[in-house]
């Protein structure tokens, strides 16, 4: 069922925005990708993904979702407004400061896996921890490469995985550092159907089973349909949200939105 938005709970929230704009140009030219002109006022958007949930960002080409979903995961600067991860407020952070948040506590799954050539599976895996100067828990990274069935593909470098095996170890990349938010951007894209419903499966059952926070931007009504709760935006701007979604419930909800 759709329903209008709602900023949600702020106790429950793992990332939450507040007032959120973002505009690329000035004047006349201007493109506001987030918010804009209500009648004779500037809003922006208000919203909250909550913890231990998996939340699909859906809407019509240009709406603004993937610009939502950087301006959340501290890769974008906002223009106006507030974000915060957790009790951290982002928007205030200096830009050292964001690259080692961005680190310690955020993990990011994208559609072309982005994986370094030259190292293989396992070294690709713990590539950002290395980064930040930590250790993987052993516990926790055997746990998680036996989730994802990669045990037997360690020490194979990317071109000798296939698409579906590239993006499950960068789930696994994503999963090891345990951050607070999980982002994937489109991370079915570039996958056919059955390594798509792998990688999603494998989201959902993080969300379910460890309790991680994944937030997923998506075109796809069929992805979307795994997560808990899809959010929908057109022109930059909150147009409802779909809870307990089907695909069948998604489209209806897209239709609306000239999506």
């Amino acid at each position: 069922m759709t329903v209008p938005s709602r900023p949600g709970s702020v106790s429950t929230a793992a990332v939450r925005a507040t007032d959120l704009r973002k505009t690329y140009g000035s004047g006349e030219t201007a493109v506001h990708a987030l918010g804009g002109r209500v009648g004779d006022r500037t809003a922006g958007v208000d919203v909250a993904f909550e913890r231990g949930a998996f939340t699909a960002i859906m809407g019509p080409s240009g709406s603004g979702k993937s610009t939502l979903m950087h301006c959340l995961a501290g890769l974008d600067a906002a223009s106006a407004g507030q974000v915060w991860l957790g009790d951290t407020e982002l928007t205030r952070l200096r830009d050292d400061q964001l690259t080692k948040l961005r680190r310690e506590r955020i993990g990011f799954v994208f559609q072309s896996f982005n994986l370094l050539p030259v190292l293989n599976a396992q070294e690709n895996m713990l590539l950002p921890m290395q980064l930040a100067g930590q250790r993987p828990d052993r516990a926790w990274m055997d746990s998680v490469i036996a989730r994802l069935g990669l045990r037997e593909r360690l020490a194979h470098r990317p071109y000798e995985l296939s698409g579906g095996q590239q993006q499950r170890v960068a789930v696994a990349r994503a999963l090891l550092p345990r951050p607070d938010v999980v982002f994937a951007d489109e991370p079915t894209g570039n996958l056919d159907s059955s390594a798509g419903a792998e990688v999603l499966d494998l989201l959902r059952s993080s969300v379910r089973e460890t309790g991680q926070t994944v937030v997923m931007v998506t075109h796809d009504p069929v992805a979307a349909a795994y997560a808990d709760r899809v959010v929908l935006l057109a022109d930059g701007r909150l147009a409802g949200e779909v809870h307990q979604p089907t695909t069948d419930s998604i489209i209806n909800a897209l239709r609306g939105l000239g999506g």
